[in-house]
């Protein structure tokens, strides 16, 4: 802190704008689980003539939103990014709310051609921004997680009956409404009303948390919703959702605890007095059966459309609504906190495309696009008893809906109509995975409301992020590809990073998300919901007393086996390269994102278990070679149902993991200044590198295993001898052409599977085989990067073949249609295509070096970094290359041209070109006629001998 600076008497006008402020990892400052929240915020240029522009201080402007005095702070500081709350500054308290606005000191000292010069400005304020603390005590809560009275009620399928919670209240007439919130979780998944309107716009809440050691809870402003004088009602509708349906492929139910319930505190404030009024729930609530007859995530939902009728007469005399009581739940409460990450939502609705009949005679919707959600009906009148059902799938096959690859999900929903009109209808608890969806019970022939194109939409639904990433370049099976990669994002980022949102699983797989997370942190805002998952995956991994090998990662979080021992299930709870050190290298991830030093240090000690404890090692410290692993899941080579039997050993491919996770935890460690575990962590890399290379590198310079993906990953990871004394004849620049050799003899199909697939366009960019890296992303052939979009896909495929080319669907039991791992190739289009990176953590420092190709004519791209937009366009005009860059203030960035990296692929040590924020334009010749590399085939071609 020090004082205000000595203005002078005219400054320039503004050269950047400050954008309103942001509290941790939140969208929004409203409900946080912070008292001292952090702070950040990010710039744009309003003078395109400006450049080099840096912060040098900035002040904070902190105001009660109730009244009192403003308090100004000033630092001299160029962090814009996550900045303490001031010392001086009291903490929040719970409920309490202040706005905040920003404007900053700059300087900028340069010019297009980076002629030194020296302005200093003062930036106006940004708009205020609120920040409103959540019940940030465990003596807040006065409220008890409820159930109804009696035994539980389970349905004939042994799931758990759906709830609805019931509370009347009066409020005072004579009093103003200054505030009024309500608190609200559950065991299960519920929604709110409040006097027959809902609250909120939230879905699936409180979402998927380890629900046995940390439980979610939402704030929600109801002030526009209570009417003083009269009786008040508050119902809460409570499904089983993640708590107690059944879960995973072994259908397990009730994985933490038998009794959905309801735990909701609703606070009234009123102007003129601090005593607020409070309604918590507790045994003075009553309870019945919902309307919804039956729920859980992976069958669908049964609505009784009558029952609802009743259950909204609730004050009439002639309900036969029997309430019941209810009592205090028998299952422990875990630590209640708000989220992080945003809520699930519906973020988009789609029309039908067309409908079809099934050669059963059933109708089939086409929306078009593989998405998760659900079905919403806009008007349905059928005779009361009638049942229209809903079933969901995202391929069609022979004509029929294509149900193999959901297993045993029903994903059905079903409707009992009353004789009524049905209208905005949705399931509540429940989503799918689907782009058809069949319909018995409903025609286009009904002569009240027959189905059209106007009677349903589908409700795309997933974690509200704040999309930060965008690509498009001259080919259009290409842009296709990344729409799709966009589209799974979406489909499986709900509430948890799940592999899939379809069948009987739609888990939280560590290793998936281990490979993709480079490209979720470009596409999306994803600090907040991964940093919450990532809380998730340290408190199962520290629960040893279910989990008995301490530090060992889940396969899965949350892990919804847990409990389930060696004798029953072990291998769910073997330990596993790749995916374990998702616990090292998704907080890394996220920290070069965001430059949040909080993750690394709040998941350091998981990630030190892990190394320490969570690998099973041999005398080398390697991977013990007989233990199994996943490896490079999914290889295209492996049989249908033994996914990690492909040509690529999986300790191999666990090794050079173990090795890259060590060495990113060496650079962890120094960054939160852990001196002696960063010299540790760094011996012991060492140690790891020298002992692969004396495993597997061989004295003629080839790589054991000789495939793909262990080239790639080699290189990748630079696992290869470089001291020129070594005895090994191996390098870089061999195995890289061990690698072309092995792609030309493949006739450039795909080889790899989950882990090369990441790692091999980069490492083909990485050893500057530029050219052949291109052709592999548009090869023709089958399976390649593009056939699933030449097949119709609309969003990422599990295997590279889970549609044959003649329509089937691939007969392997995992055969998913939206499953983002093999979308981690789309990171590769954004850092060498469009050409951006971080150079280092937070994107301060930025590397702008597209990898050019005649291939394409042009691509663009940009990113919404935590300083402001990137982007980099480029053109490829015959032998004209052009490039348009934009830099955010107060960042730099490297710029590496063609004609720059084509030197150092001759082995010239050229340096790129700094700058500071900007516009900027370049141009230069570009003679590479980059001719493409011949498939070495047999001499009868490509047709059969």
């Amino acid at each position: 802190m020090t004082g205000l600076p000595h203005l002078a008497k005219e400054l320039p006008i503004p050269s950047v704008e400050v954008t309103a402020p942001t509290f941790e990892q939140h969208h929004s400052g409203f409900g946080v689980q912070f008292c001292r929240p952090r702070i950040s915020w990010r710039f744009c240029t309003t003078n395109d003539h400006v450049y080099g522009w840096v912060q040098t201080a900035y002040q904070l402007e902190i105001r009660p939103v109730s009244g009192g005095e403003t308090e100004l702070y000033h630092v001299d500081s160029s962090v814009s990014v996550l900045v303490p709350w001031p010392p001086l500054c009291s903490a929040l308290k719970s409920r309490e709310q202040r706005k905040v606005r920003v404007r900053c000191y700059g300087m900028y000292g340069q010019d297009e051609e980076n002629t030194s010069r020296k302005v200093i400005e003062l930036s106006n304020w940004s708009d205020w921004s609120m920040v409103e603390a959540a019940l940030l005590d465990s003596h807040d809560w006065a409220a008890s997680m409820i159930t109804i009275k009696g035994s539980v009620l389970l349905n004939d399928n042994g799931s758990a009956r759906p709830l609805i919670f019931r509370k009347r209240f009066f409020l005072p007439s004579n009093r103003t409404i200054k505030m009024a919130r309500l608190y609200a979780t559950s065991h299960g998944v519920y929604f709110a009303r409040l006097n027959n309107k809902s609250i909120g716009d939230e879905c699936m809440a409180p979402g998927w948390q380890s629900y046995n050691k940390r439980l979610h809870y939402q704030v929600h402003d109801v002030g526009g919703l209570l009417l003083p004088g009269v009786e008040n009602v508050l119902l809460l509708d409570v499904g089983p959702g993640w708590f107690a349906s059944a879960l995973s492929w072994v259908c397990r139910r009730f994985v933490y605890g038998t009794e959905l319930g309801i735990l909701a505190q609703l606070e009234v404030q009123f102007d003129g007095t601090d005593e607020p009024f409070i309604v918590c729930t507790d045994s003075s609530w009553t309870a019945t059966t919902s309307a919804i007859l039956s729920s859980e995530i992976y069958n669908g939902e049964i609505y009784d459309q009558q029952r609802a009728i009743e259950i909204g007469r609730a004050h009439d005399e002639l309900s036969q609504v029997t309430w019941s009581e209810t009592r205090v739940s028998n299952i422990a409460v875990a630590p209640l906190t708000s989220p992080n990450g945003p809520p699930v939502r519906v973020t988009e609705r789609l029309r039908p495309k067309s409908f079809s009949k099934s050669a059963s005679g059933k109708i089939i919707i086409d929306f078009g696009q593989n998405i998760a959600g659900r079905l919403c009906i806009r008007r349905l009148l059928k005779p009361a008893g009638h049942k229209v059902t809903f079933r969901h799938a995202e391929v069609v096959e022979n004509d029929e809906l294509g149900t193999g690859p959901l297993r045993t999900a029903e994903a059905k929903d079903t409707v009992i109509c009353a004789g009524t009109v049905l209208t905005d209808w949705q399931p509540n608890f429940t989503f799918h995975g689907f782009r058809f969806v069949e319909v018995s019970g409903w025609s286009e022939q009904d002569a009240e409301t027959p189905l059209t194109k106007d009677s349903v939409v589908a409700e795309v639904m997933h974690s509200d992020m704040r999309r930060t990433g965008w690509f498009s370049c001259s080919n259009d099976e290409v842009n296709q590809l990344h729409k799709n990669t966009v589209w799974s994002m979406r489909g499986n980022f709900l509430s948890v990073p799940t592999e899939c949102p379809s069948r009987d699983e739609r888990l939280g797989w560590t290793g998936d998300l281990n490979l993709f997370a480079p490209t979720a942190t470009f596409l999306y805002d994803t600090g907040g919901i991964l940093g919450d998952w990532l809380q998730d995956l340290y408190a199962d991994q520290m629960d040893n007393h279910k989990n008995w090998k301490q530090g060992m990662v889940p396969l899965y979080v949350p892990n919804c086996l847990t409990g389930l021992g060696p004798e029953d299930d072990g291998w769910h709870h073997m330990q596993n390269g790749v995916w374990g050190d998702a616990a090292v290298m998704v907080p890394f991830q996220l920290y070069m994102t965001t430059k949040d030093i909080n993750i690394l240090s709040r998941q350091y000690d998981s990630m030190k278990q892990y190394l320490e404890k969570g690998v099973r090692r041999g005398e080398d410290g390697l991977w013990d070679p007989y233990q199994w692993q996943f490896g490079d899941w999914l290889d295209p080579s492996a049989p249908p149902n033994n996914s990690g039997r492909g040509r690529t050993d999986g300790t191999f491919v666990a090794d050079c993991f173990l090795i890259e996770s060590t060495e990113r935890m060496a650079f962890i460690a120094e960054e939160l200044q852990k001196s002696d575990d960063f010299s540790d962590f760094g011996a012991t890399h060492s140690q790891l590198l020298m002992a692969f290379q004396a495993k597997y590198v061989t004295p003629a310079g080839l790589l054991v295993p000789d495939t793909p993906t262990a080239h790639a990953l080699a290189i990748a990871f630079d696992l290869l001898p470089s001291d020129e004394r070594s005895h090994f004849v191996s390098s870089e620049q061999a195995i890289a052409a061990r690698l072309s050799r092995a792609l030309r003899f493949d006739d450039f199909c795909i080889s790899t599977g989950f882990v090369g697939t990441a790692f091999l366009l980069p490492s083909l960019t990485k050893s500057y085989q530029d050219t052949l890296a291109y052709q592999m992303l548009l090869s023709r052939s089958t399976p390649s990067l593009l056939y699933p979009v030449r097949m119709g896909a609309t969003t990422i495929w599990e295997r590279w073949d889970s549609l044959k080319p003649d329509g089937h669907i691939n007969e392997a039991s995992m055969t998913s249609f939206n499953h983002h791992a093999l979308g981690s190739v789309t990171s590769w289009l954004h850092e060498s295509v469009g050409g951006i990176k971080a150079d280092r953590p937070g994107w301060k420092n930025i590397l702008i070096e597209p990898c050019v190709n005649r291939m394409l004519s042009y691509a663009e791209i940009i990113y919404e970094s935590v300083y402001g937009r990137i982007e980099c366009r480029w053109k490829l005009d015959g032998n004209t290359f052009s490039m348009d860059v934009t830099v955010p203030p107060n960042a730099h960035a490297c710029i590496v041209l063609p004609e720059v990296r084509d030197k150092r692929a001759q082995g010239l040590e050229v340096d790129g070109c700094w700058v500071g924020s900007g516009r900027y334009h370049f141009k230069s010749e570009y003679t590479r006629a980059d001719h493409p590399v011949e498939p070495i085939l047999p001499p009868w071609g490509r047709s059969s001998f």
